[in-house]
């Protein structure tokens, strides 16, 4: 089984070659494949480097910032792996829960895992209230919307049988990607599993760019996905 990692980049500096570093000593056959959304803080630079390191590696640039759902609509049409998983290069989520990730899928349980934040005993940094339960209240109407039992639809960690992917075209730029694959995914009736991860959240003095605003165009996402393709 070869694992399809795509890694979404905007500002990440401080993080990328760690994360990096992290994934490629994952115990996977892998090919990393990187979009920089228009980063202005060195972080193509770093690319650069690193593609040099590591042979495994396809880079892609955007010109312009257009949001995570471009840059995983670019990752997603150079996949070539059998699973692919989505990694944020924020350091948020680490790869040392790639087994639990893949297991489901491993098993043929599963065609769709998603991680989650809020259930299980993994580890997970304490931060905000208002975040939490804004969390809980779109991820609820995204359950009510597409009929599954989900704890955390927001999550970054998202993996799925290459074939899951084929017939779905992102139409979201930013944020708006989470609801959209989950609304997709629920409408194709493919099996989806949920597991425990770790979560090391960062504050927005530590880069964190999700705000408000991100979940109001969550909920017209979500209305949006139920009637439309």
């Amino acid at each position: 089984m070869k694992l399809s990692i795509v890694i979404p980049i905007y500002n990440e500096k401080d993080t990328l070659e760690e994360i990096f570093r992290l994934v490629q000593a994952t115990p996977y056959d892998k090919e990393i494949i990187a979009v920089d959304d228009a980063s202005t803080d060195g972080s193509r630079d770093i690319l650069g480097r690193l593609i040099e390191r590591y042979d495994n590696v396809k880079a892609f640039y955007h010109q312009q910032n257009q949001g995570k759902g471009a840059a995983l609509r670019t990752a997603f049409a150079q996949v070539t792996g059998d699973v692919v998983i989505i990694q944020d290069a924020d350091l948020e989520y680490r790869p040392v829960d790639y087994p639990s990730l893949l297991e489901p899928i491993e098993q043929d349980a599963a065609d769709v895992v998603y991680g989650s934040r809020m259930v299980g005993g993994r580890p997970h940094r304490v931060l905000f209230f208002w975040h939490y339960m804004g969390n809980r209240a779109v991820t609820t109407l995204s359950n009510m919307f597409t009929n599954l039992n989900l704890s955390d639809m927001e999550v970054g960690y998202k993996v799925f049988r290459a074939e899951v992917l084929k017939d779905i075209h992102i139409k979201c730029e930013r944020f708006g990607v989470e609801p959209e694959l989950t609304a997709k995914i629920a409408k194709k009736r493919w099996r989806i599993y949920e597991v425990p991860i770790q979560y090391h959240g960062r504050d927005y003095a530590a880069g964190k760019k999700i705000t408000w605003r991100d979940g109001l165009a969550a909920i017209y996402h979500i209305v949006r996905f139920k009637f439309t393709d």
